[in-house]
């Protein structure tokens, strides 16, 4: 008799605080047969504090090429298996690519369970005005490769989001600032969910000095969201930001004026600002004639 195939579940876990864990996640958890796992001592603390007990095998960069056959062949079989890696959301720059485009192969049910995600977490926190971004991941370790990495970067007009370890950040900042040019801003968003969760946006010409400054900064997980290229706004999108910061400039400071018109157009701050400036003056010079 022929026995269907199971499905491969992708379930995202807590990225620091236990409490985002979803119902759904801890139903699947409860309910599969097999739980692979980036690391299965830490795991099975994980789902031991949440009152699971599950049957492990181990999935991580080393062994995901050899594993995956034999977990295909579990699934083959009729066996439900749940991915999940030390934390977040599986394959998004962590262990899992290679099993679920093996499942999608042999014709397997992959089903995700969203969850915990570390580039959306900190792109939700960090206020960035423009409507697109691009997530890279983590940056070449090697500074050469880095550097060259980020030119091919440099153009785009997108927020860029890097993942990047403690012990590189320093040098990490240090190329974004030369590549991408200090006017440029960044946000720091460390430690996501957890005690010392950090959030902090500043200039990139400014980072590396406020990392130097306090040591503890350079200590954790690191998202980093870095401002897009500038692009010039087109004829159309000018006069919407000179409409808009007449009316504003009505109401309100120069400055609050210029922070809302960015908001409203997505065009950037320091652009609506100017404009402001340059509106006011000619005010001002009206008046005086």
């Amino acid at each position: 008799m022929h026995t269907p195939p199971g499905s491969l579940y992708v379930v995202a876990t807590p990225i620091g605080n236990l409490g985002d864990i979803t119902q759904r996640a801890l139903e699947v958890l409860k309910s599969v047969d097999l739980v692979a796992a980036e690391d299965t001592r830490h795991s099975g603390q994980l789902l031991s504090r949440l009152g699971i007990a599950a049957k492990f095998v181990a999935l991580h960069e080393h062994n995901e090429l050899q594993a995956s056959p034999r977990l295909i062949a579990d699934l083959q079989s009729g066996k439900n298996v749940a991915i999940i890696t030390d934390a977040g959301t599986p394959a998004i720059s962590d262990p899992g690519t290679l099993l679920v485009a093996a499942a999608h192969e042999a014709g397997i049910r992959v089903v995700p369970v969203p969850g915990a995600s570390a580039v959306i977490c900190a792109l939700s926190a960090a206020g960035i005005v423009a409507p697109h971004w691009l997530f890279y991941g983590f940056l070449p370790a090697k500074a050469s490769h880095r550097r060259t990495a980020l030119q091919t970067l440099a153009a785009l007009p997108y927020a860029l989001i890097f993942y990047e370890a403690p012990h590189r950040i320093t040098e990490c900042v240090e190329d974004l600032a030369a590549v991408l040019g200090g006017e440029r801003r960044i946000t720091f968003a460390r430690e996501l969910t957890k005690l010392f969760e950090a959030i902090h946006n500043l200039p990139l010409a400014k980072a590396g000095a406020w990392l130097a400054a306090d040591p503890n900064r350079q200590k954790g997980e690191f998202v980093l969201i870095v401002e897009g290229a500038s692009v010039a706004a087109s004829d159309e999108d000018q006069r919407q930001l000179r409409d808009t910061l007449t009316i504003l400039l009505e109401e309100l400071p120069l400055k609050q004026a210029a922070h809302i018109a960015a908001r409203l157009t997505g065009i950037k701050k320091n652009t609506c600002y100017k404009l402001a400036l340059d509106m006011r003056d000619d005010t001002a010079a009206k008046d005086v004639s």
